[in-house]
């Protein structure tokens, strides 16, 4: 097995993707009984994700509780040499990935809007429809992946419902994969077993590690034409995104905005 001896790694963690989880009908995870769950098996499946690390030979593994409030996990579920990013208020993505890290794993994650795709959303499931990127839609992985990707980690791993998986493999076809659960619809799945999820995802991560000169970082070149589809009118008429001049984006429709910005990281300055 190779050693990662000396490496860091940072492991971002959702809750939409992970296995025997759905919400309640015409709900999302937060409204749903499910939600209880999906802080324990998130946990479990990020664990297993951290441990895999470690036994690879990792030196250090930075989890970042990523969902909603950032206080979802057990951390006392993690190996104890694990540190955590947690909690809400801050707009950075990745906090504290600028220091460098040899690669990014993300768990739990959910496809963007799709015909049957469990719990599928872009960063927020009331506010947002849709998000492009020079015309090609985009979601919150696809976005996360080039934040890391700016700062030259390369994606190694997702561990997601199939929707989502066969999303990333367009988007990053080196990265290892694990499929939790098979989507049926918004709030329906087909889904593994959450201990066998678990040990998939450990043994999906030793794999990634095995690979790791080949793992690359995804980018976005900048400045990139960005347009943003709202659930509602009044979300579109109060967008504050600007393009580099200074110009408010461009209304295309009721519900639409498009234009131009100078980095991925603006995208969360609105």
């Amino acid at each position: 097995m190779m050693s990662i001896a000396g490496k860091k790694f940072y492991v971002s963690v959702d809750l939409e993707g992970v296995a025997c989880v759905v919400g309640n009908y015409g709900q999302g995870l937060g409204d749903g009984k499910n939600y209880a769950f999906a802080c324990a098996q998130g946990s479990r499946e990020a664990a297993a994700a951290a441990k895999a690390l470690f036994d690879c030979g990792a030196a250090a593994v930075t989890v970042w509780d990523c969902h909603g409030t950032g206080v979802n996990l057990d951390y006392s579920l993690f190996d104890k040499r694990c540190t955590f990013t947690l909690g809400a208020g801050s707009r950075l993505r990745f906090p504290g990935i600028e220091e460098g890290y040899d690669g990014i794993l993300f768990l739990g994650y959910h496809a963007y809007d799709a015909p049957a795709a469990t719990l599928a959303h872009v960063y927020s499931s009331t506010t947002f429809q849709g998000q492009w990127i020079n015309g090609k839609p985009v979601g919150e992985l696809q976005i996360d992946a080039a934040v890391a990707g700016k700062r030259g980690v390369p994606v190694l791993f997702v561990a997601a419902d199939d929707v989502c998986v066969g999303q990333a493999k367009e988007t990053f076809p080196w990265a290892e994969t694990v499929v939790t659960k098979k989507a049926l619809a918004w709030n329906s799945c087909i889904s593994k077993h959450p201990q066998t999820a678990c040990d998939e995802i450990y043994a999906g991560v030793q794999a990634a590690c095995e690979r790791l000169p080949e793992m690359r970082p995804f980018t976005i070149p900048e400045p990139f034409d960005y347009e943003i589809r709202y659930k509602r009118i009044e979300y579109a008429q109060g967008c504050s995104y600007r393009t580099p001049d200074g110009a408010l984006f461009e209304r295309t429709d009721a519900y639409t905005r498009r234009g131009t910005l100078a980095s991925v990281e603006q995208i969360f300055e609105s």
